[in-house]
């Protein structure tokens, strides 16, 4: 019954990875290539979302830090906006037929941030039960093992499937299956989550207090800015695969989800690696060594040339990607911790909250890498045939620029302090101050 509730929980992985994989993926190219609004603008709309995210993230993991309620702090979250956050997919898909550019730039702008505002919402008080329910590095690396599992799976539908989805039966029929994917997924995850009633006797910060707390956290800032960087090199990677399909590869985009489930079925596989790595050497050390393999399987993007060659490239990734997606949130777990014995009170929400503001940045600088080198190289939605600089520039953001951003990541999680001694000595104080919780609530 509890390795049952334990999947259920993770189910949400689901639509974590399908909601938000899609988007990165495919959102530029539908809005740019497809529905053929300037890149420009597209630009523009993508650096005001990255405003509103500076705002939404931090402010939703305040709340719900210091939201009491007698279904608990995060579950009423992922309850009442799960179908909302569904639906609100479905329409980003579905836009209607003869907008001006204008129109379709509202449009477009209106519904990433409405889409962004929801999957804070529900995403975050998801994540945050986490650390939670689950404290042990076993019982972490085993859930988080499920969640990632299912994480896979999610990236497989939202990244691989698409081009088979959208050229059966169109990009509104795909908005409207995962919409109701991820509806029903944060609704199954309902169904193994809880929340331990003693963290709701903890004094909640004050909005100052608890954002100092969290950028004073040296253990914090190494990993979120790390992170960023982690953050950046995968968005890039996955909005240049498909114009670098459809103009470098010229392959259908059959032959495209096949690239992509080659990356994602090694992850799957190597997840399991990765799970008894972590277990032996610690998180930090297994971080560093995936980050390090991811960055290298990069490298042959900038000579390869043909399709079997980027196959090979992909499955080499899955295994890096792996580990970064296992560990990441094995580590935020330990920062939680730590935090908790500094100011006495459980805060996943705030630090979820601010990882999601500061890696949301990410996007933004996406958006400005491509929306430059696009306007360099004379990129052109009308045309097939697109200069030689322009699949120049192609390599140049799907694998140069990411792999120098994989290499300041690296550096900074070298200043990372949560291993060996230091860590194991956190486990103990964490342990007693739980004990001492649950004395106090009975």
């Amino acid at each position: 019954m509890i390795k049952l509730k334990k999947i259920a929980y993770s189910f949400g992985a689901v639509a974590t990875a399908l909601s938000y994989q899609a988007f990165s993926t495919y959102i530029l190219f539908f809005y740019v290539d497809v529905r053929k609004l300037s890149s420009s603008m597209a630009a523009i709309a993508m650096l005001i979302y990255g405003i509103w995210n500076a705002i939404n993230d931090p402010l939703a993991g305040f709340v719900s830090d210091r939201t009491r309620t007698r279904l608990g702090r995060r579950i009423p979250y992922i309850l009442f906006f799960a179908v909302p956050f569904g639906i609100i997919y479905f329409l980003l898909w579905a836009v209607p037929s003869g907008m001006s550019q204008m129109s379709l730039f509202i449009y477009f702008l209106v519904f990433i941030c409405l889409f962004d505002g929801l999957y804070s919402i529900v995403v975050l008080n998801w994540a945050s039960l986490f650390p939670e329910m689950y404290q042990d590095l076993k019982e972490r690396t085993e859930v988080n093992s499920y969640r990632q599992a299912f994480g896979m799976i999610g990236l497989m539908i939202g990244i691989a499937l698409p081009p088979m989805i959208y050229t059966a039966i169109g990009w509104r029929s795909m908005g409207l299956i995962f919409g109701a994917i991820i509806a029903v997924a944060y609704l199954i995850a309902l169904s193994g989550s809880f929340e331990k009633k003693e963290y709701m006797l903890d004094k909640a910060l004050g909005l100052r207090e608890a954002l100092i707390h969290t950028f004073r956290n040296r253990s914090f800032i190494a990993f979120v800015v790390s992170n960023l960087f982690i953050q950046y090199a995968f968005t890039m990677v996955l909005a240049m695969i498909p114009f670098y399909a459809k103009y470098a590869l010229r392959i259908e985009p059959v032959m495209m989800t096949l690239m992509l489930l080659t990356a994602f079925i090694v992850a799957f596989i190597m997840m399991y690696f990765w799970r008894i790595v972590t277990n032996r050497y610690g998180a930090r050390n297994s971080y560093m060594a995936a980050i390090l393999f991811f960055a290298i399987s990069l490298i042959p993007f900038m000579f390869s040339k043909g399709y079997f060659a980027s196959v090979l490239i992909c499955g080499a990734l899955g295994a890096g990607l792996a580990g970064i997606i296992l560990i990441s949130d094995v580590i935020i777990s330990d920062i939680i911790d730590e935090d908790e014995t500094r100011t006495n009170t459980r805060r996943e929400g705030m630090f979820f909250g601010v990882n999601a503001f500061v890696t949301r940045f990410a996007i933004a600088l996406e958006a400005l890498s491509i929306g430059l080198m696009f306007k360099m190289t004379h990129y052109s939605p009308y045309i097939f045939t697109q200069t030689r600089s322009f699949l120049f520039g192609l390599k140049v953001l799907l694998s140069l620029l990411p792999v120098l951003a994989l290499i300041a990541a690296l550096a900074i999680m070298t200043l990372y302090p949560l291993y060996g001694r230091k860590l194991d000595e956190l486990r103990g104080r964490i342990e007693s101050l739980h004990l001492e919780k649950a004395r106090k609530m009975n």
